[in-house]
């Protein structure tokens, strides 16, 4: 039996992956898979730039407004929930289009996660421990010296990702960068056209804190205040960039003005970071976003042939 065939569209936060998906899935009659691991929970709507009801009246989307942000979700349910998705979708001759900027996630879903050593559960709550005792830099620290790899490519102030690094090590004596490699990722249950977006890093940069300011304007603050009156801050989606800046300014930590400088500087360090991941992967063909005709081309061509371009 032949293989699904997928569309993928990537690219750093802010290049314009919304508005192109649409261009290219309305024409070809596809509906749109998130990939993109903010969009699943709901209520969290403005910091996450998700598509707005119209957008998704325009083209079906899945995987968006899942989940509330109490519920937690990691790549291997995101794998699971989409490749569900995609069954279906093939089943009735609708083709899928991939769209996110979570490299991990989409990884996942297109070639499998390694397995989790049981050992890594019995370490995690003395991790957790040490976090609440002595806070994250001790343990990013750690991580520097045990896997410098993960640990460059994670944020320090990325709690999650640290701890899940140090809990595999830990557990297994082995780097999570060894793991992934060990692996290799191998799984490919689907035939997949990759596109990317990009734009020069200064016109990056500028839209950057152009969404930032456009954010703020639709009511970002207000957003994170109604979202604190019903959960903690601590919650791993109020951790995540913007989020936790906002979450501060309402505690009295930051100014408003200080978040603001700090939000824009770290997107741009993320957005940097995403694109480091998605570069290293070379079946992904690169775009301008402006590039609509070509994007539409590639994907006609893949979709209708089954030719792997």
């Amino acid at each position: 039996m032949a293989r699904p065939k997928i569309a993928v569209l990537v690219g750093p936060t802010a290049v314009g992956k919304t508005a192109v998906a649409l261009e290219l899935a309305e024409p070809l009659g596809a509906e749109i898979i998130n990939a993109d691991s903010l969009q699943l929970f709901r209520e969290l709507d403005i910091g996450t730039a998700k598509p707005s009801p119209s957008e998704r009246a325009r083209v079906r989307h899945h995987l968006v407004d899942l989940v509330p942000p109490d519920e937690p979700f990691d790549a291997a349910r995101y794998a699971r929930e989409a490749r569900g998705i995609i069954e279906s979708l093939t089943r009735r001759g609708v083709p899928p289009l991939v769209v996110g900027g979570t490299g991990l996630y989409i990884k996942a879903l297109l070639h499998g996660l390694f397995s989790q050593d049981e050992a890594v559960l019995r370490v995690r709550s003395r991790l957790h421990k040490e976090l609440a005792e002595k806070g994250l830099p001790p343990l990013y620290a750690r991580l520097s010296a045990v896997d410098p790899e993960t640990a460059r490519r994670l944020a320090p102030k990325d709690r999650y990702r640290i701890l899940r690094a140090l809990e595999v090590w830990e557990a297994t004596g082995r780097s999570l960068s060894h793991l992934h490699a060990a692996h290799g990722f191998k799984e490919r249950p689907f035939q997949t056209l990759k596109l990317g977006l990009n734009l020069p890093r200064e016109e990056l940069y500028r839209r950057i804190e152009t969404r930032v300011e456009a954010m703020l304007a639709q009511g970002w603050l207000e957003e994170v205040q109604r979202l604190l009156e019903r959960y903690s801050p601590e919650l791993k989606p109020l951790k995540s960039l913007g989020y936790r800046h906002l979450c501060e300014v309402l505690q009295g930590r930051l100014t408003l003005e200080e978040a603001i400088d700090l939000i824009k500087r770290d997107t741009r360090r993320y957005a940097k970071r995403q694109l480091t991941w998605f570069r290293a992967d070379p079946e992904i063909l690169w775009f301008h976003p402006s590039q609509i005709r070509e994007m539409r081309h590639r994907l006609q061509q893949f979709f209708q042939s089954g030719i792997m371009l």
